[in-house]
């Protein structure tokens, strides 16, 4: 199919991509299109203007800052962060997620800032902003505004942005040195969406996890956070996972049934938390 007729611009700034929303509050921002463009070719969504982010410089760019925030531009393409030693060494959790996302033809062109916005539940990168306690800034005409990642996320594929306002930057706090991270997901064939998947940080002191900000994505209709503040070892790290998986609320679909995504839940809780421990 091809998508339904629709004006294009290519603003060259921020400013200018803010006037035209401001303008068209029924446009659509394109980034890296790996999303947008199969929706609107099977026509799910029709825009009268298309406004493509691709020429905007200050949008894309990875940067450390004095207290150690990893700061992330929303057009900074996912094979970036991928081959990133900056990530790799500011946040682990990210450097793990990378590799899961789609396939390297697609992480060549999707953007962070677009797969945010897109807000898939099975998407990695909203569930590993929640463990990571990520800020995301938010462009408006009168400024900026930060939102953490638990209150930008607000329900099935959607968001707290406006239809005035662009996501600008993701910011991710400094790493502590006790810090460890976790990550497990199944989908039915590599590069799949996950079925469900778990990204997570623990606090380790002496082989034990402190405390941990426990994701869950793919299986419910929002990624969500689990915080963990007990005390967990080797031994209570099954019935941790065995607690998480009864409380979740996955959904059944065509891809797999509520019992086996809380099965998986488990499961890959147990994983991640034993990754984390183990590294």
């Amino acid at each position: 199919m091809k998508p339904a007729a629709f004006a294009y611009r290519a603003p060259a700034s921020i400013q200018e991509a803010l006037a035209l929303l401001e303008a068209n509050r029924e446009a659509k921002l394109l980034a890296g299109g790996q999303s947008l463009v199969p929706v609107l070719n099977f026509r799910l969504a029709s825009p009268a203007l298309l406004i493509d982010l691709n020429r905007i410089g200050a949008l894309a760019g990875i940067r450390e800052e004095a207290d150690g925030t990893l700061v992330i531009g929303a057009m900074t393409r996912h094979r970036a962060i991928e081959k990133s030693e900056q990530v790799r060494c500011a946040n682990p959790l990210l450097a793990l997620a990378m590799p899961h996302i789609a396939h390297a033809q697609i992480r060549n062109r999707g953007t962070i800032g677009g797969s945010l916005a897109h807000a898939d539940p099975a998407a990695e990168l909203p569930a590993v902003c929640l463990a990571c306690d990520a800020e995301m800034a938010i462009q408006h005409a009168g400024g900026t505004r930060r939102l953490a990642a638990g209150a930008f996320f607000s329900g099935f594929f959607s968001t707290a942005l406006k239809p005035t306002e662009l996501l600008a930057e993701v910011r991710f706090p400094a790493w502590p040195a006790q810090r460890r991270a976790g990550f497990a997901e199944v989908s039915r064939r590599h590069g799949d969406f996950a079925l469900a998947g778990v990204a997570l940080t623990a606090d380790v002191d002496n082989g034990r996890c402190e405390r941990a900000r426990i994701a869950l994505f793919g299986a419910e209709d929002v990624p969500r956070l689990v915080p963990l503040e007990q005390p967990l070892d080797e031994k209570r790290i099954a019935d941790a996972a065995r607690a998480i998986a009864a409380g979740s609320q996955p959904r059944a679909d065509h891809h797999a049934s509520a019992e086996y995504r809380r099965e998986l839940i488990e499961v890959l809780v147990r994983r991640a938390l034993e990754q984390a421990l183990a590294s």
